[in-house]
């Protein structure tokens, strides 16, 4: 089935608050899409993000960011008023996300909201039932990502790996002391409230966009972060030594780009051990997952056939070593657990005959990145060596918008991409138009489009770039800015292309 969806992040969404949320603009954005005759919208992951913000290190595998709970849903609910909400500054810059505004104040009325949950919670058995079923449900991560969290506040953020041996290596009782403390223990009752909100929140947001025909492509990033909730209550699942210390991290071997390569410091998984219990944190990780999203997109597809170890204490990743990952046999383990396994599966950079076969032997769709196809001869990311069970994107999030990309390449590249597309148009915005269209034409069942390349948007509008830690995450749409002319726009493209939801 030809079908079409749009890449746009939660954060990157317009709201009264400082960032994206769960908030009315959210469904206004379903409807556009709706309108558009679009049946997936493509977000990027959704858990609590540390230093940097990047949603691709998160303090969690598991637990959703609390900056998506919407202000005005806890407001329509009774636990914050707009006089609260608005007495606080969350930046003022409508299309920019303000992280530090958002760190100083956002948990402080979350707080606020807490505190009065929690007496509702007292006074209603409903809402009580509903709270405690969700704690039991979800206690196999929740638990220990609460603990992690009250325990890095107590220990002023600092990363479990410089914490006390006994708080490092989860010493009953030490935790029990310090659960003993008023402080600590409203800290865990803050991140169960943070996550059962979002959880609800979501869920509505989920439906309301399914009801539409708008399934969620979610994005699932490979590793985990060192400092999080995951490498500290499951050791097990990573290469460690006796003292929690990671014997290796990821990276990436040196290149024409980088002669001492890519030091990345994620935790490596212990496969062997993975294996030996059925790789059951994974499987309960893409079962969370599925709570989330109807299809999931898995970062960095490759470091299952194969991936890069670096030893802990290097400082380059010169001295890493290419190991083989899992491949098969850990798919067909998910495949046993899980009935109905929708995966993208980003399998873009360097191909080898071994991670190409493990893609067509787990029947997963890769992707395919037209501005990658248009800056090399034959690439097989240009249409004429597309398949059905792929996905094309003009760009994804680690992209220059295709605007910006027009006018940076060089004028081969340019002239290449005008004659492939068969385009005339010397004007940039109709050359990205004429771009998406050539998306839309190709013979891959799934075109996703970001809409900042819909408006033409140049590089004031990126999300993400690599290798680079500063001003990433915080493009946002300004309010009111989708239109019913652009919406007509992209249907008809939906139509001439066969590609609206059946």
């Amino acid at each position: 089935m030809r079908e079409s969806g749009m890449l746009m992040p939660i954060f990157s969404l317009p709201s009264r608050y400082g960032i994206g949320s769960f908030s009315k603009e959210a469904f206004e954005f379903v409807d556009f899409l709706e309108r558009s005759g679009q049946g997936f919208w493509q977000i990027l992951p959704v858990g609590p993000t540390g230093f940097g913000n990047s949603p691709y290190q998160p303090f969690s595998a598991f637990a959703g960011n609390p900056y998506f709970i919407s202000i005005e849903g806890l407001i329509e609910e009774g636990y914050l008023t707009y006089e609260e909400a608005d007495s606080y500054n969350f930046g003022d810059d409508c299309e920019k996300v303000d992280y530090g505004a958002l760190y100083e104040n956002r948990f402080d009325i979350l707080h606020k909201a807490c505190e009065n949950f929690m007496e509702a919670v007292k006074k209603d058995e409903e809402l009580k039932e509903k709270f405690d079923d969700y704690l039991i449900k979800e206690s196999f991560w929740l638990v220990d990502y609460a603990l992690y969290t009250a325990i890095k506040a107590h220990e002023n953020g600092c990363s479990w790996l410089d914490w006390d041996e006994d708080l490092k290596k989860k010493d009953a009782l030490a935790i029990a002391k310090l659960k003993e403390e008023e402080k600590f223990s409203s800290e865990i009752d803050f991140v169960y409230f943070c996550q059962y909100m979002f959880d609800a929140q979501w869920k509505k947001l989920r439906e309301y966009a399914n009801e539409k025909k708008v399934k969620i492509i979610g994005d699932l990033p490979f590793y985990v972060s060192l400092d999080s909730a995951d490498a500290w209550a499951h050791p097990e699942v990573f290469l460690m030594d006796k003292d929690l210390t990671p014997t290796v991290v990821a990276g990436c071997p040196p290149d024409a780009f980088s002669s001492t390569g890519q030091l990345w410091g994620n935790p490596i998984y212990d496969w062997a051990a993975l294996k030996a219990d059925k790789y059951d944190w994974w499987v309960r990780r893409i079962k969370r997952n599925y709570q989330f999203y109807d299809v999931i997109r898995i970062d960095h597809f490759h470091g299952f056939c194969d991936y890069y170890a670096v030893p802990y204490e290097d400082e380059t990743a010169v001295n890493g070593k290419l190991e083989k990952g899992p491949g098969m046999d850990l798919f067909g383990e998910l495949k046993k657990q899980i009935s109905d396994l929708k995966i993208i599966a980003e399998d873009l950079g360097n191909m080898t005959p071994e991670n190409e076969k493990l893609l067509k032997d787990t029947g997963f769709p890769g992707m395919k990145v037209l501005q990658y196809g248009f800056t090399s001869w034959d690439s097989c990311y240009v249409n004429h060596r597309h398949t059905q069970n792929c996905v094309v994107y003009t760009g994804t999030h680690d992209n220059t918008p295709t605007r910006a990309w027009v006018e940076e390449i060089n004028d081969g590249e340019r002239d290449f991409t005008r004659r492939y597309i068969n385009s005339l148009n010397s004007d940039y915005g109709q050359l990205v138009w004429d771009i998406i269209r050539e998306a839309y034409r190709s013979v891959a069942d799934l075109c996703i489009i970001p809409l900042w390349d819909y408006l033409c948007l140049g590089k004031e509008a990126r999300i993400n770039s690599p290798g680079t830690s500063e001003g990433n995450w915080q493009w946002r749409l300004r309010p009111n800015f989708l239109s019913n002319e652009l919406a007509g726009s992209i249907r008809g493209l939906a139509e001439v292309y066969s590609r609206i939801p059946k």
